[in-house]
């Protein structure tokens, strides 16, 4: 999504995934495990995030096995409620791996 001068404003949900940040000249990648974007009617962006971690800083490798972990459990004989949360764990986790590439 990008946003330009008098842009209608919006609210958005954001899934997990890579946001990148594009001002005077440089530009910042960073993940967000999802939350919500609001675009003001100035045109500026205001991002609410429950976690946001620049992708300089995540272990690709941690982030591999979690999603493995997480794999496992869904295939296991868990309860529903584990199944449910390791669910929502592979999403975050393979939109990380994903935002690497």
């Amino acid at each position: 999504m990008g946003i330009l001068a008098d842009h209608v404003p919006t609210i958005a949900q954001l899934k997990p995934g890579l946001v990148e940040i594009i001002s005077s000249g440089s530009s910042k990648k960073i993940f967000c495990s999802g939350g919500f974007a609001v675009i003001n009617p100035d045109s500026s962006l205001n991002i609410n995030a429950v976690e946001a971690v620049s992708l300089d800083d995540v272990d690709m490798d941690a982030a591999r096995k979690a999603l493995d972990e997480t794999n496992r459990i869904m295939n296991s004989g868990a309860s529903a409620e584990e199944k449910m949360e390791a669910r929502i764990s592979s999403e975050v986790y393979s939109a990380l791996l994903a935002a690497q590439k």
